[in-house]
């Protein structure tokens, strides 16, 4: 899709500080909310902090491929890509947030702290927020009139290849 499409996107979820980060377990899959390090414009890369000795760890050597979720009272979005567990000192020395330190008591130099890489490959996004609401609202209204379906527009629902 265009690249106006990437950065509605990436405009969206750049608001969130939390997101929902799906793995697959040996019992299926496996969500639990993830404070966001860092997420690169474009989509392309976004950061995690972790203990590498988590189960999420086990789960992505096992298998990579993941889910990364964002929900908010009007807005929200799904990005499909792939993890990897970086132990890179630069990385989380750049990335370090005092906060951190309620998990990692041992600060940045903590020997427990990963960074969990995300490489995005596909998203999809909702926003209903703000003008989109307003559109919405209209489309909806002339659609149940006229019998038909609303139809959304590219800056209210997209899918989103990223690259």
């Amino acid at each position: 899709m265009d690249k106006s499409t990437s950065k509605d996107l990436f405009d969206l979820v750049s608001e969130f500080d939390v997101a929902m980060l799906v793995t697959h377990s040996p019992n299926g899959i496996h969500a639990r909310p993830m404070a966001i390090a860092r997420l690169d414009v474009g989509m392309c890369t976004t950061y995690f902090v972790t203990d590498i000795n988590s189960i999420k760890v086990d789960e992505i050597n096992a298998n990579p491929h993941a889910l990364v979720t964002f929900q908010g009272a009007r807005k929200y979005a799904s990005v499909s890509g792939e993890l990897a567990v970086l132990k890179d000192r630069e990385l989380i020395e750049g990335m370090w947030k005092e906060i951190w330190k309620v998990w990692f008591p041992n600060g940045k130099s903590d020997p427990n702290i990963a960074i969990l890489k995300f490489t995005a490959h596909e998203g999809e996004f909702w926003d209903n927020a703000g003008m989109q609401a307003l559109r919405y609202v209209y489309s909806a209204a002339k659609a149940y009139i006229s019998g038909t379906r609303p139809e959304p527009d590219k800056e209210q629902h997209s899918k989103v290849v990223i690259k």
